[in-house]
């Protein structure tokens, strides 16, 4: 049985199942500016989607990735200090594609160009509320786990 990603918006939560079988469940931290779909809109896209790639499998827990790439920066309270306002992407990074033309693949509203990810975020951040640029934040080691338990193609729902 194929394994598949729901994410519910509602409730800040990302359940992994294997069938109807649940197999793992986790706070997130999603867009901060809710659902939507648009380019720069920095909301969370809607509706079916893929894993597109999956980067940093031998990465160190808190590595520091910009445009997808380890920095060899290992996250810190003063590298937090020194780049304030800096997005930080850890880890792993599970990066989306959408499935629905229209909705969220394609033209304007195509998840996969607006780099919306799966990731690793800071240890501080607060996960089980809104508060991203329009990604899906994890802990650091539910996101190692999350990304040694699914494979590049696995289906991902996000809904209200």
């Amino acid at each position: 049985m194929k394994k598949h990603i729901d994410i519910d918006l509602s409730r800040q939560r990302l359940r992994l199942y294997q069938g109807r079988k649940l197999l793992r469940e986790y706070a997130v931290s999603t867009a901060e500016k809710g659902p939507g779909e648009k380019n720069g809109s920095y909301q969370t896209p809607r509706g079916r989607h893929k894993i597109r790639a999956k980067i940093g499998r031998d990465a160190p827990v808190g590595a520091v990735f910009v445009s997808r790439r380890a920095t060899g920066e290992i996250y810190s309270k003063d590298l937090r200090e020194r780049y304030p306002g800096r997005d930080w992407i850890l880890t792993r990074i599970l990066w989306l594609s959408g499935l629905e033309p229209g909705k969220n693949r394609l033209r304007d509203v195509d998840t996969m160009r607006r780099y919306i990810y799966l990731h690793g975020t800071p240890a501080e951040t607060q996960l089980g509320a809104p508060g991203s640029h329009g990604c899906v934040r994890m802990a650091n080691p539910d996101i190692v786990e999350l990304f040694e338990l699914v494979e590049a193609g696995t289906e991902v729902n996000i809904h209200e």
